[in-house]
């Protein structure tokens, strides 16, 4: 029979056990993850950056831990969550939705690294010394935005031929935005158009703003790469079908959502090259020693529901490019 002393020593073992073989257990690292928008518009981005993650050997829940932190649409909250998550000290931060928020990341710390998303120029925003050389803390993936505006002109004139003066839907808030506005100006005149540029401060401005459009007689809408307009694209697609004008947006998930067309850098695509970067970090690899990486896959998508609410005939030539055609 068992002694009494024996069976306390026994009990006593066995639930240390658990508490021993936790204690071995390898700490799982942490990415904190910083965006200044809302989680229920980027479900896409998001698959694409867990795909990144997977791709690498990285499972969340199951070798990784993210800490989300979102700003849901308040930009002015982000240095306050940054300042959290250094505070956390996760091994490393991704950051998205805006130049502001990928500055304000940075400011937060000169040790952990930090790895952005970005559609403009990290180096004239501040981001980084260089493309090639990036140094300190900080390195990431830019996708084709602000540069693809010319080129959307020149889809929507393709068509919609007949269309003469193109409105151009900016944020009033971003610091490069007089010289896009500038750029699309000068692109509208080389192939014969009149641009009406619009700038916007918040989706407060969206109703006045189309309003105001259709007073002015706009034949056409180009929607700027912005991640306002990217977090409300349901306001803005639901006021180019009141207002009955041809818009083109600058990612697929607009004219997912019922949006016209869309042309523009793959917002799932630089999600998913981030997380390799994140990856190749918590291997042991510095951000530094990480050049910024250009997501390069673009898509034409063209709602031909939508076409033909608005009266459209989508030329051949124009179908035959795209990448998506929703039916």
């Amino acid at each position: 029979m068992m002694k009494r002393r024996e069976f306390i020593t026994l009990v006593g073992g066995a639930a240390a056990w658990p508490l021993a073989a936790r204690a071995q257990q390898p700490t799982m690292p942490v990415i904190g993850f910083l965006h200044s928008q809302a989680p229920d518009t980027y479900a896409d981005a998001l698959a694409g950056f867990r795909k990144g993650l997977e791709a690498t050997g990285y499972v969340e829940g199951h070798n990784v831990v993210v800490e989300y932190r979102w700003a849901n649409n308040r930009e002015e909250r982000v240095p306050e969550l940054a300042a959290g998550l250094v505070r956390r000290q996760v091994a490393v931060i991704f950051v998205a939705g805006g130049g502001p928020t990928e500055l304000a990341a940075k400011a937060a710390t000169s040790t952990i690294p930090v790895v952005f998303m970005a559609g403009g120029d990290p180096v004239k925003l501040g981001l980084v010394a260089s493309l090639n050389r990036p140094g300190g803390n900080v390195t990431g993936v830019t996708f084709l935005a602000t540069e693809l505006g010319p080129k959307r002109l020149q889809i929507l004139t393709e068509l919609i031929p007949a269309a003469r003066t193109i409105a151009f839907l900016a944020d009033a808030r971003f610091s490069n935005v007089e010289e896009t506005a500038n750029d699309m100006i000068a692109a509208a005149r080389t192939i014969g158009r009149q641009l009406i540029v619009l700038k916007i401060g918040s989706e407060r401005d969206f109703d006045a703003a189309f309003a105001t459009l259709a007073q002015r007689l706009a034949d056409a809408i180009c929607v700027g790469p912005y991640p306002l307009f990217t977090a409300n694209r349901n306001q803005l697609v639901a006021l180019a079908a009141r207002y009955k004008i041809p818009t083109i947006y600058v990612a697929r998930e607009f004219a997912a959502e019922g949006g016209l067309i869309s042309y523009g850098g793959s917002i799932v695509d630089a999600y998913r090259l981030c997380a390799v970067y994140v990856a190749q970090i918590l291997k042991g690899t510095k951000p530094a020693d990480l050049p910024v990486q250009q997501s390069t896959k673009i898509d034409l998508v063209i709602n031909l529901k939508t076409a033909k609410s608005l009266g459209l005939d989508v030329p051949p030539s124009l179908l035959a490019r795209a990448d998506e055609v929703i039916e």
